[in-house]
């Protein structure tokens, strides 16, 4: 039984489970720091530290209520609103530059410095120090075999362009590609020239990715307002650096 100022007695037991959680995810993120993300050392110690606060709270911070007639409790009760609690922090890491994602990888290393915290202070010092070491090999190991595996993915299909530039109609085709089920990896200008009309008309090539029906999109951009041709190819010209 505690008292009004200790709701469990040997409080000084339950810090080196929170302190493991603090050492594991530091070191998640001196290698985020390292690598220059936006999310470094600090917000990785911070959410692998606070969670595994948030653990110990659960499982002890109302041992004293248990005495108390009528009176159930859940241990995994507040652990569980950690889940759903760092997916706003994620969310934030998270944003789109020309059309491309990026934050993705860090936001997804906050949600495992929260796992490894939750599973430090839930007394699995085990699976906290594998999870840890899930994280690089992850984070160090798989770069070079996602680069091994680009050489032989192929060179990406490409979709050729011509259009009335100045109307909006670029990003008409970005939302169309979304829709048919594509990503548009990079974009390209070619060139941009004046008709004789005195429109400027701009030919852009776009790398996407994707398993849709790419003739079947070129099909569909053809008929949009502004464009005046669409060709589908495979082109390796695209700087990959």
């Amino acid at each position: 039984m505690g008292s009004i100022f200790a709701s469990t007695g040997d409080q000084w037991a339950v810090l080196p489970p929170v302190l493991l959680g603090l050492l594991l995810t530091a070191l998640i993120g001196v290698e985020r720091e390292v690598r220059a993300k936006s999310a470094g050392l600090r917000t990785h110690a911070l959410v692998g530290f606070g969670s595994a606060v948030i653990m110990i709270v659960s499982k002890y911070g109302f041992a004293d209520m248990l005495a108390t007639d009528h009176v159930a409790l859940d241990p995994s009760r507040i652990a569980a609103q950690v889940v759903s609690g760092v997916g706003f922090i994620g969310g934030g890491l998270i944003f789109v530059r020309q059309d491309v994602v990026r934050g993705l990888t860090t936001a997804a290393t906050i949600w495992l410095a929260a796992a490894v915290g939750m599973a430090a202070g839930a007394g699995l010092p085990v699976l906290a120090v594998a999870a840890t070491a899930g994280h690089f090999l992850i984070t160090v190991g798989f770069p070079p075999l996602s680069r091994l595996l680009d050489r032989y993915r192929g060179d990406p299909p490409v979709l050729h362009l011509n259009y009335f530039d100045g109307h909006g109609v670029l990003r008409t085709v970005l939302a169309a590609c979304t829709e048919q089920g594509w990503a548009v990896r990079r974009v390209e200008v070619d060139r941009e020239a004046v008709d004789d009309n005195g429109d400027r008309v701009a030919a852009v090539t776009l790398q996407l990715t994707g398993r849709g029906d790419l003739t079947a999109l070129a099909a569909e951009l053809t008929e949009l307002g502004g464009v005046r041709a669409a060709r589908t190819g495979r082109d390796a010209g695209f700087d990959e650096g």
